[in-house]
């Protein structure tokens, strides 16, 4: 029987226990400290480690880990079928003693698979996670951003419409028309990371590299699981769907490229999006920030007063109308895959990592835009 010593020092137990006080870490370290020694310490040289390991990759790293994945997903599933095989057919079956050596193998394959959780877990906080804990954006711009009432939201919904009805007017579309997809400029990356760069210089975030934002295919991989875009910390870089409508694409870039930089809350990363669009310079892109912010108030607003909200909609421009249409007829053609089993994962994974209002925490950007028109920090 094997002694303490030696099933505490199994390396598999050992990476269990890593990952157990990986995960209690998390809990105990106070914001200030994720912030100025995880954030703002090791995660910069993480960025600077993806930047050599990846980025003169023509196409998104994540393929890379895929292959990786099922190499070893099939060479476990050669090992546990040539395993069974020796259970049944090569002289030890069910009554002659089979039944224990069974056992013995499906529990050294759980033992593989929870060590093997056990590294990804490690991973996943010491090169990124641990971000969820850092200190509040809204703390570090000095604003106090609080939840609407309905008169709020109101009135908030009509400045975000007339926004965005007027930088849509100075593109000089037709006002039936969707906004047309030449308008977005080639290298819409470069040009949504330079400006989320400058939006975080202005709030001293730091941002000691180029991180990059990928398009994965095929289409509707991501959107399948209602999911835009992804971050992935193994491989450094963000994904969007290669599905969105060319509307949805730079807000897109600019929200995962802002995981990228550090940044785990999803509000925070919203918000990060809607300065980087509105701040591009690109009027193009300046509107796609409006118009996106515009459906997060409108989203919120028809749930306060769907009455109100339907009357409203009526009334809007036609162009704005056919944006918003052409968005949505574009993401009806990946409708979700088991939209329940991923809203409930996704909600437990944000409630793990502290977000206590799991999914909502998305729409906190309009608490956060409303903060900075009061406290006159938001500029266009």
């Amino acid at each position: 029987m094997p002694s303490f010593r030696s099933i505490i020092l199994h390396p598999k137990n050992i990476f269990i226990l890593l990952a157990l006080l990986t995960i209690a870490l998390g809990g105990l370290m106070p914001p200030a400290f994720v912030e100025r020694f995880y954030s703002r310490g090791l995660v910069t040289g993480v960025q600077w480690m993806f930047k050599v390991l990846d980025s003169w990759l023509p196409f998104a790293g994540v393929y890379l880990l895929l292959v990786g994945l099922l190499a070893w997903m099939w060479r476990g599933r050669n090992r546990f079928f040539k395993s069974m095989r020796w259970v049944f057919w090569q002289g030890e079956g069910p009554f002659t003693g089979g039944w224990a050596s069974l056992g013995r193998k499906l529990g050294r394959a759980a033992h593989s698979l929870l060590a093997f959780l056990a590294v990804v877990v490690i991973l996943f906080q010491w090169l990124w996670g641990f971000n969820y804990g850092r200190v509040p954006l809204e703390r570090q711009m000095g604003i106090e951003p609080r939840p609407l009432t309905v008169d709020e939201l109101r009135d908030e919904l009509l400045r975000a419409t007339t926004d965005a009805v007027s930088f849509r007017r100075g593109l000089a579309e037709g006002p039936d028309s969707v906004i047309a997809e030449q308008k977005i400029v080639p290298s819409v990356e470069a040009l949504m990371r330079q400006s989320l760069k400058s939006v975080l210089k202005q709030y001293h975030y730091p941002r000691p590299t180029d991180v990059r934002g990928r398009t994965v295919l095929p289409k509707g991989i991501l959107l399948r699981f209602s999911t835009a875009g992804v971050y992935l910390p193994f491989t450094g870089e963000g994904h969007v769907d290669a599905g969105l409508h060319h509307l949805q694409l730079p807000y897109v870039l600019a929200h995962e490229m802002g995981h990228a930089y550090g940044h785990g809350d999803e509000g925070t990363c919203n918000s990060l999006a809607y300065l980087a669009c509105i701040q591009s310079g690109d009027p193009y892109i300046v509107y796609i920030g409006h118009l996106y912010y515009w459906r997060y108030v409108a989203s919120q607003y028809l749930a306060m007063a769907p009455d109100h909200y339907e009357q409203y909609r009526k009334a809007l421009p036609a162009g704005l109308r056919a944006d918003v249409r052409a968005i949505n007829a574009e993401m009806e053609k990946y409708p979700d895959i088991m939209p329940k089993l991923r809203d409930a994962a996704y909600n437990t994974y944000l409630h793990s990592q502290g977000i206590s209002e799991g999914m909502k925490n998305y729409d906190r950007v309009v608490m956060l835009v409303a903060a900075w028109r009061r406290g006159g920090v938001l500029g266009n």
